[in-house]
């Protein structure tokens, strides 16, 4: 029955009965985390033989012919070049392989703007107030980077089909203060959805304000499939070519997610003339990459066909855990119109709503009985979500059974933190 649709006295005696539910939990003395979107140990273990693919007997050299034990190439292996590339959609000419922080890459980038500034324009630090597009539900770290640098975050909100494109082109062209927008465009996080064609032929053809305008083009999960069936994403880099706009996007990507998260490499993508100010900004902070665990990976991925090989063993380990959430989810609160979850076919994330005025609460009463989430409103600008409802599940990272008894404990507080919010109103 719909909690909306039940009476005060159904309601209190509900919320009785999910109460001790509850407490039964709390004396297990629970300790789960579903917070953060990490690999689990086994699939950690998928990389360990890359710890053995270079030895002192290993050929050192790169294609070219330049020992990857020395300074040099500050732009990455001609090979690893390739493979990014391939990964985002890119010439291998129009990409820098960096260390092992896409993240690192995207904050430097921004900083890069701030201090020298694109396209011939003042720095970004000398234009006065600034702003920059956030598409919600979106990535925490993403908004921390610009919120550190001071930007006001403006919030678009996240359909079906990717980022409210009304919104983002009535905002682009007439506002000179905003600098670019965040973009996660397959398997967005937290949401899982993939940009549909329309929305990246409508990025390709925006007309900014300012024409040092940037769009940031996160590929985090661009080969992280869970289904036989797998979203396709329009390639941003040839839909721009056809429009002119060739000097828009920045693409970023990583391996963190594919090999070892805090071993990995990461590369961004960009056109000749951003490439141009970003290499004079980077050439500053090192005379080179880590060649070496560049080398490594090339041996052990060998190429994109390597690389989609390695992310079905991933997909092997992971789908059951999102299933399981999904199932649990479909079970528990199916037909109570008080939640809905997205079943995506890709990523990391679950984008879980509950009733609005709710996911605070909810996430505190499971932090009461033992499962950690991320932090309610985490999702949004300044971690304020402004229905408070939205809580972003990650299943990756606890064993299946924990996986089931955390998402059976979310789907009982989201229904105590309901009762309780009708409650009110009665």
């Amino acid at each position: 029955m719909e909690f909306q649709k039940m009476s005060k006295t159904e309601l209190t005696n509900l919320k009785v009965q999910l109460m001790k539910k509850f407490e039964d939990y709390k004396a297990e003395g629970l300790q789960l985390n579903m917070a953060r979107g990490k690999p689990a140990t086994d699939q950690l273990n998928l990389s360990m033989k890359m710890l053995d693919a270079l030895n002192s007997k290993s050929n050192m050299q790169a294609s070219n012919g330049i020992d990857c034990r020395n300074y040099g190439m500050p732009d990455g292996l001609p090979e690893m070049r390739k493979l990014f590339g391939e990964l985002m959609g890119l010439n291998a000419d129009n990409v820098i392989v960096g260390g092992n922080s896409s993240l690192n890459m995207m904050f430097d980038t921004v900083s890069c703007c701030m201090t020298h500034g694109l396209a011939g324009c003042e720095p970004w630090c000398r234009q006065g107030h600034l702003k920059f597009l956030c598409p919600s539900p979106g990535y925490d770290r993403h908004f921390a980077i610009t919120e550190h640098f001071g930007f006001e975050l403006i919030t678009i909100p996240m359909l079906k089909t990717g980022p409210d494109m009304d919104a983002v082109e009535k905002l682009v062209s007439t506002d000179p203060s905003i600098k670019g927008i965040w973009c996660v465009p397959k398997y967005s996080n937290p949401t899982g959805i993939t940009y549909s064609d329309e929305t990246v032929r409508r990025f390709a053809a925006l007309k900014p304000a300012a024409p040092d305008f940037r769009i940031f083009w996160d590929n985090a999960y661009c080969v992280h499939d869970l289904t036989d069936t797998p979203d396709a994403l329009l390639n941003l880099w040839e839909e721009c070519r056809k429009t002119g706009n060739i000097d828009l996007p920045i693409f970023f990507a990583s391996t963190s997610k594919i090999t070892f998260p805090g071993a990995g490499v990461a590369a961004m993508g960009a056109s000749d003339r951003n490439l141009a100010v970003f290499r004079e900004h980077f050439k500053y902070q090192t005379i080179g990459p880590d060649k070496l665990n560049q080398l490594r990976h090339l041996a052990f991925l060998k190429d994109i066909d390597g690389v989609h090989a390695q992310m079905q063993r991933h997909r092997a380990l992971i789908q059951p855990k999102f299933e399981i959430v999904e199932q649990t989810f479909r079970r528990e609160l199916g037909g109570k119109g008080i939640a809905n979850w997205t079943e995506p076919n890709g990523g990391y994330f679950i984008s879980f709503n509950v009733l609005d005025g709710c996911a605070k609460r909810t996430v505190a009463l499971c932090k009461e009985a033992g499962v950690t989430l991320t932090g309610a409103g985490s999702t949004y600008p300044y971690k304020k979500d402004p229905n408070d409802r939205n809580i972003r599940v990650a299943p990756t990272y606890p064993p299946k059974e924990e996986v089931k008894t955390a998402a059976e404990l979310l789907s009982l507080c989201a229904q105590i933190a309901a009762c309780e919010k009708l409650l009110e109103t009665k």
